[in-house]
């Protein structure tokens, strides 16, 4: 890795701007696709500036678009600048950035859904995970319908320690919808706590660190939106596997306004339920009345460990799914109407 000093500074030389680029290749935002394009440099520097100290970094940038924040990261002395879009049509765009900032930037074509980083950046990044986060980034500005998948699978990658996160606790600097960005950062007890604010809080220390106006944004969308900060945890608050966590907690989430254990019980079959999911809130002490965004991190450590003992005991059980249940079931009910 170059040492930070010998990082030659960059500043980029004349271009057309954002706006000119869209007019000079005629893009247009697919609202299929939720794209909205930041066109304030001063809102992307800001962004970027808010990932930290990018001084000989290697930078991921997910979904560039038309390039507003990709100018922003090349100005920041960056190392090297890797960029995954999906849409062909911005391809021309970034490559006139690629050429006036020369072994700086790279374009793959693809989606970041499926791209494979793992060989993107040279070995000698990689850092012990409790060591300091390594000289990687990923930064991006996310359409709204790619993001919370996206988080997830990222999330996953952090349990396993792979993906982006195979050179140790890379930190993430990412928009959301601004609901969506208040649910990742809420606190035990408020109306935004969800799924989300567990899953990435149970792995991540998260930080809003501010909001942009949707006016910002052409086309302007409905909502603002939310830059958050992602830096993993060294020692994750929920000790299970992701997929387990995941489970326990979408199904606790999934009756949100009722009591804790109506969600919780669906992670038994129904023959046993009533019995499995009272020993569950039992053994895990937690007070059945309370309502799923009641439950606190330390709740749900307490609820997954339990459940994983259960799972032990009944290895049929972490395979259980009330949905095939319930489909079996209505399955059956229908093959007996056919018959009478």
């Amino acid at each position: 890795m170059a040492a930070p000093g010998k990082v030659s500074a960059l500043r980029l030389p004349p271009l057309p701007t954002v706006r000119e680029i869209i007019k000079l290749f005629r893009l247009q935002a697919l609202k299929q696709l939720s794209q909205n394009f930041l066109l304030d440099l001063r809102l992307t520097d800001k962004i970027v500036r808010k990932a930290g100290n990018l001084t000989g970094a290697y930078v991921y940038e997910v979904g560039p678009g038309p390039g507003g924040i990709t100018r922003s990261i090349l100005n920041a002395n960056i190392a090297t600048l890797l960029v995954v879009e999906k849409d062909t049509r911005f391809i021309p765009g970034l490559q006139m950035l690629s050429d006036a900032a020369p072994g700086k930037l790279r374009i793959v074509h693809g989606d970041v859904l499926t791209y494979k980083i793992e060989e993107a950046f040279p070995k000698t990044l990689k850092r012990y995970w409790e060591d300091d986060p390594p000289n990687v980034h990923i930064i991006g500005n996310l359409p709204f319908s790619v993001s919370t998948p996206l988080i997830i699978k990222w999330l996953e990658n952090v349990s396993n320690k792979d993906g982006p996160f195979i050179y140790g606790r890379t930190q993430m600097t990412l928009t959301f919808q601004k609901e969506v960005a208040e649910r990742l950062v809420a606190t035990t007890g408020s109306k935004q706590r969800s799924r989300l604010s567990i899953m990435a809080q149970y792995l991540c220390s998260v930080k809003h660190i501010f909001t942009i106006p949707g006016q910002a944004f052409v086309p302007k969308p409905e909502v603002d939106v939310g830059v958050v900060h992602f830096t993993p945890l060294i020692q994750p608050k929920i000790e299970q596997p992701f997929q387990l966590v995941e489970k326990v907690v979408q199904n606790a989430f999934h009756f949100r306004r009722k009591r804790c254990y109506r969600g919780l019980g669906l992670l038994f079959p129904e023959a046993q339920r009533l019995e499995s999911t009272e020993r569950l809130l039992q053994s895990a002490d937690i007070d059945p009345t309370l309502r799923p965004t009641q439950l606190s991190l330390g709740h749900f450590r307490s609820l997954c460990d339990t459940y994983r003992k259960m799972c032990d005991e009944d290895p049929q059980l972490l395979a259980y799914n009330f949905r095939e249940e319930l489909k079996h079931r209505k399955s059956k009910q229908q093959e007996k109407e056919g018959q009478s």
